[in-house]
């Protein structure tokens, strides 16, 4: 399982930075625009140039309307920031055709400039309140659309979490869809340590988290914290290690 976290900006991907060795991707997002709130492409630069070469850099697009060519246009800025990892918040979004449309255009506007680049459909597990497309739709939006994975985050930050609105034995199907789309599965939403062992128990590929390893939890007023990232991490590998134990001896 790989650890995404997401600072709010340069200063904050500077103490990422401190952690590198406990991280897999350095997600640059703002927070203050939404759960997938796009930043700005001079702190993509800034924050790509900040983290170690070999730490792949994430940019979300945007909780973003039904608008194909704007998000198309906004997702190649984020790759021509140095984003290697585009991420699109599929909010405005309300059918699966409607989703396909949007992530079509993203998937061939990133890959005709970079074909390396990592394309994210990205839903949310509070879906219902928002009237967005199905957490179980995004799957085969993601294999339909060309994606390279499928994403379910939280769209409302009001302290509910990933596992209040889809519960771990449907994250567990959202994660079989994705793999059988040959697709990477990843889920973020308020994420705690509380929670790695059901994400370890039901393959989850990627984590996403920002208020885990900030101060006080807080991922509003909270700063990240090197040795919150660095605890994480060594909760991650625990669980990692007892799984792996668990299915050695059941095989």
């Amino acid at each position: 399982m790989l650890l995404l976290i997401s600072p709010d900006g340069v200063d904050e991907a500077l103490d990422c930075a401190k952690a590198a060795e406990h991280l897999d991707i350095v997600d640059v997002k703002k927070p203050d625009e939404g759960s997938l709130g796009a930043n700005f492409p001079w702190v993509i630069r800034e924050i790509r140039d900040a983290v170690p070469a070999d730490k792949p850099v994430s940019a979300t697009v945007g909780d973003v309307p039904y608008k194909p060519g704007t998000v198309a246009q906004a997702a190649l800025g984020a790759a021509v920031s140095g984003a290697t990892y585009i991420k699109v918040g599929l909010y405005g979004c309300t059918t699966p055709d409607q989703a396909i449309d949007v992530m079509r255009g993203v998937v061939r506007a990133v890959k005709d400039y970079w074909p390396d680049a990592f394309v994210v459909a990205s839903g949310y597990a509070d879906a219902h309140r928002i009237g967005c497309v199905n957490p179980l739709a995004l799957p085969d939006i993601a294999r339909r659309s060309g994606s390279d994975a499928a994403m379910l985050d939280t769209a409302i930050k009001d302290g509910t979490r990933l596992f209040d609105h889809v519960p771990p034995e449907v994250c567990a199907e959202f994660v079989r869809l994705t793999h059988e789309a040959e697709l990477l599965a990843a889920l973020a939403g308020s994420v705690k340590v509380g929670d790695l062992g059901e994400l370890t128990r039901i393959g989850t590929d990627i984590v996403g988290v920002r208020g885990a390893v900030c101060e006080g939890g807080d991922r509003n007023a909270g700063r990240i914290q090197p040795q919150l990232v660095a605890a994480f991490r060594a909760e991650m590998d625990r669980h990692a290690r007892e799984y792996a134990a668990t299915v050695a001896t059941a095989s």
